[in-house]
């Protein structure tokens, strides 16, 4: 039989069995596979055996020491009572934990709001700073008729609605000051005025 046939009959072999059931297998799998095996076999028989191991250690222990199988009633009673005294106490701290994280809790809580509250302008010293500058707008309108625009009647109806307004703000001062100036420029002027028309008489 010729190489040509042998190779189309494994071919024709190929086909008629079809795909693989199994996927590749990696060399890392086996690997696995075999630490598995391997951990199955030595590591339940070694934990099997230790467990033996501890067991007859307690028991030639106990028979060493001559501890009897079973405890004495009144040693079970007092065991009994450590593990309430220990779980009553630890309740105790439980408790005490609790109430000091809760007043911490609290007083960050407070801190918190004190430093809000800290950061919120004082509420009187707001009204005083916008009082003052109503009345130094006032003012200024004011002074401007008097000084700019030389309307003296309506400067001292304004410096006047200063005073009436905001009599104790320092703007109200100044507008007094003003008030007496425009007074005191008046007084000069009539006296001026007054000489004037009592001048010499030709003899």
């Amino acid at each position: 039989m010729s190489e040509e046939r042998i190779r189309e009959l494994l071919q024709n072999a190929d086909r008629a069995a079809g795909p693989p059931l199994f996927g590749p297998i990696r060399a890392v799998d086996l690997h696995q596979r075999l630490r598995r095996r391997r951990f199955v076999w030595v590591g339940i028989p070694a934990a099997a055996a230790a467990v033996l191991l501890l067991g007859f250690g307690a028991w030639t222990l106990r028979f060493r020491l001559g501890v009897p199988a079973s405890p004495h009633p009144d040693r079970i009673a007092s065991l009994e009572e450590q593990v309430r005294q220990l779980h009553a106490q630890t309740d105790a701290a439980l408790k005490l934990v609790q109430e000091v994280l809760a007043q911490e809790r609290q007083q960050q809580r407070l801190e918190a709001l004190e430093a809000k509250l800290a950061s919120i302008p004082d509420p009187t010293a707001e009204i005083e700073r916008q009082v003052d500058r109503t009345a130094f707008m006032l003012f200024y309108e004011a002074d401007k008729l008097y000084r700019e625009l030389n309307q003296t009647e309506s400067a001292v109806e304004a410096y006047e609605q200063v005073i009436r307004l905001f009599p104790d703000n320092q703007w109200a001062h100044v507008a007094r000051e003003r008030l007496a100036e425009i007074k005191q420029v008046r007084i000069n002027k009539s006296n001026t005025e007054g000489d004037a028309k009592c001048g010499p008489q030709s003899v």
